[in-house]
């Protein structure tokens, strides 16, 4: 059984690794043809088609588990939806074929397709619900922000751990309404904001590069997919992260139940949101901070990838020139 094991996960690394760099690519190059068009659901559907496409050709028992678009009636992988050729080993995945449809739409930096595969058991199985995250980069004791934390003791915390004052942290926020009381929190320390339109996959990763990023914690409410790609990805850079699903109806509290939460108001640290041996592989569809966009030139397609893996703590920057360019974009 030991060996069976340790055999599926060297089919897992082998097979994975690149060939999910081959999923995001595919989806952030579909999704790059409708930049600038205003047209977000197209956008969306364009990238959730060519990420289920290159699923399907893999080699794998896949299941979505944690999936996109069925909070706001976006196109969808959904929950529960089976991928792969069924004949390998059994992985859960989750998926945000188009992270930033709004930034796609209107051509602004930061939009990615991006998801994560783990082996079965291991990513977060709940409803594409909201929320609650709150998030630091790596080198601070265990525990130096909580989630039940207001967000001006998590400052003065994370300030104190990093031998600064509370002026000196930089906290990034969505630009939402619903965060007002947030925003007005972390000015009242004195701590600087970083508000962003969309994009909180990336806007986690940022706390881990704080050197590079300027981005010392991350708090706010956003998608529940985001934040398992994000908590896979941050596992593989050091760091820590916090999450409770907003389940604010009956409706949601039991459809979370059937997939297996029986604690509504749990609170999830970084490795219970996604555990295992993670892998990770995020496209840029347009410039941003994290990756550059797809671009095209002297008949090739330009994409930049960045792949994780928390087994081994190895992030890999991959550039790619994709010379056949109508197959790669109708295959």
């Amino acid at each position: 059984m030991v060996d069976l094991i340790i055999k599926q996960q060297d089919i897992i690394e082998r097979i994975l690794t690149l060939e999910l760099v081959r999923v995001t690519e595919r989806a952030a190059v579909a999704a790059a043809g409708l930049r600038g068009r205003g047209d977000e659901k197209a956008a969306d559907q364009a990238a959730v088609d060519a990420m289920r496409r290159e699923l399907n050709r893999l080699p794998i028992d896949g299941t979505i588990v944690i999936g996109e678009g069925e909070r706001d009636e976006a196109p969808m992988l959904f929950i529960g939806e089976k991928v792969g050729t069924s004949t390998g080993p059994s992985v859960d995945i989750a998926v945000d074929p188009l992270e930033g449809t709004t930034l796609c739409a209107k051509d602004m930096p930061g939009s990615i397709a991006v998801m994560a595969v783990a082996p079965k058991g291991c990513l977060l199985n709940a409803p594409d619900v909201y929320m609650d995250k709150i998030a630091i980069g790596p080198g601070y004791p265990p525990g130096t922000v909580d989630l039940d934390n207001t967000p001006e003791e998590n400052i003065r915390a994370l300030a104190k751990a990093k031998g600064v004052t509370p002026g000196e942290i930089t906290v990034l926020v969505l630009d939402r309404p619903r965060h007002a009381g947030v925003i007005a929190a972390c000015r009242s320390t004195g701590a600087s904001l970083r508000m962003i339109t969309d994009g909180d996959v990336a806007g986690v990763i940022f706390t881990a590069q704080a050197d590079e990023t300027g981005v010392d914690m991350y708090i706010g409410t956003g998608g529940a997919p985001e934040g398992v790609l994000a908590a896979g990805a941050l596992r593989c850079v050091g760091g820590q992260m916090q999450g409770r699903l907003i389940l604010d109806t009956p409706e949601k509290v039991e459809r979370a139940r059937t997939m297996g939460v029986t604690d509504p108001k749990k609170k999830y640290d970084m490795t219970e949101l996604a555990s295992g041996d993670v892998i990770v592989s995020a496209t840029g569809v347009t410039d941003g901070p994290l990756l550059h966009g797809v671009k095209y030139r002297d008949g090739l397609i330009l994409t930049e990838t960045l792949i994780y893996r928390s087994s081994t703590g190895t992030v890999r920057r991959i550039q790619a020139e994709h010379r056949d360019m109508r197959k790669f974009r109708l295959d």
